[in-house]
């Protein structure tokens, strides 16, 4: 597969265009090492795979952005697509190319490729598809990128975060499923809707599985700096714990929504994963709930599972899960989503 659209000469004798339009200037000092140079390939340029790239190009997060997709034509026709916006984007190379040797020297790797359920499968079925599919994504791109950080958006997220840090042989810190960032991003919208405040003046989490077992932190919620909950008990304001559900129930069915109107989702978790990409790459320290290695966190101790907990994300990936409250309720429920978890698991053979 062609892997750029631009030709670097034509003309008699192949004159270089390079050399006809500037004049080299010799000894030029060699390019400064305190200057990164930022790979990002996406896996999968399915509706997802694609709104991530698009968001990543947007936001100026890569110098170099790699397609990988087993549809040599479609793989091509968005490569050449995205390219031919280039006069309206921030210098990025572009390249694309069923062989997963185009992602090599890749800081972040970003695997959105997933099979899709068929009517009345399993959903166990429908798991062990994925982790074929996973067995022949994640140990090329271990050996193509062995430096890098890989993110997991294909769902079961959790579950198969857990499958691509058996198959890569990473560190846990380096191997980070989008889990539940975007539901979090759906319960603090929805929270501010509610209050009348804008989106990002709200704190709130939604942690444990991406699924029906998430858990909402309630107690962590605050809007400008007040925790909502203990203000309200504080001045003796009256709420309804239905209400606070409902907003959950809510932010659970909101993917399917999406999907029962529009046929997949795409915008909202491209802006998740180029968000936590704008972390890792750029070291910003920024707390997200993200799926990991959550054993000896909260009281999780049956096994290894990967699920969504606060963590501080840096460039060398997970630098550690933030100490949060929680009260025994939700302790609770955050190990039971990690029980919902591993009896999945366990039915994999891994």
């Amino acid at each position: 597969m062609q892997k750029s659209s631009s030709a670097s000469s034509f003309g008699p004798g192949g004159l270089d265009l390079t050399q006809a339009f500037f004049r080299p200037i010799q000894n030029t000092a060699p390019p400064s090492p305190t200057k990164r140079h930022t790979k990002i390939s996406v896996i999968g340029a399915g509706n997802v795979g694609m709104a991530i790239a698009q968001t990543i190009l947007t936001q100026d997060l890569a110098d170099e952005l790699a397609l990988v997709d087993a549809i040599p034509d479609k793989l091509r026709g968005e490569m050449l697509d995205l390219q031919h916006g280039a006069a309206f984007l921030p210098r990025t190379k572009i390249l694309a190319d069923v062989d997963y040797s185009i992602t090599t020297g890749s800081d972040l790797c970003i695997v959105t490729a997933g099979a899709r359920q068929i009517a009345g499968e399993s959903r166990l079925n429908l798991l062990q598809r994925n982790v074929a599919l996973f067995s022949r994504i994640v140990p090329p791109l271990a050996r193509y990128a062995p430096d890098s950080i890989l993110m997991i958006v294909s769902n079961p997220v959790d579950v198969l975060t857990y499958v691509a840090w058996k198959l890569s042989g990473f560190p846990s810190n380096r191997v980070i499923g989008s889990g539940t960032n975007l539901d979090s991003s759906r319960f603090r919208f929805l929270i501010a809707n509610h209050l009348d405040v804008n989106t990002q003046d709200v704190q709130a989490y939604i942690v444990g599985e991406h699924g029906d077992s998430s858990v909402a932190l309630w107690s962590s919620i605050s809007v400008g700096g007040v925790p909502v909950l203990s203000f309200l008990e504080k001045q003796q304001i009256a709420y309804e714990k239905g209400t606070l559900e409902n907003i959950h129930r809510e932010v659970v069915q909101s993917a399917y929504e999406v999907i029962s109107l529009k046929g997949y989702t795409s915008w909202a978790i491209g802006y998740s994963v180029a968000n936590l990409a704008r972390s890792l790459l750029r070291d910003q320290r920024r707390i997200h709930p993200v799926s990991v290695l959550a054993r000896g966190f909260y009281g999780i101790d049956g096994g290894d599972v990967f699920l969504s907990l606060p963590a501080q994300l840096g460039r060398g990936g997970v630098v550690g899960v933030t100490n949060i409250h929680l009260t025994d309720e939700e302790a609770q429920r955050l190990r039971d989503s990690a029980k919902t978890i591993l009896e999945l698991q366990t039915q994999l053979g891994i």
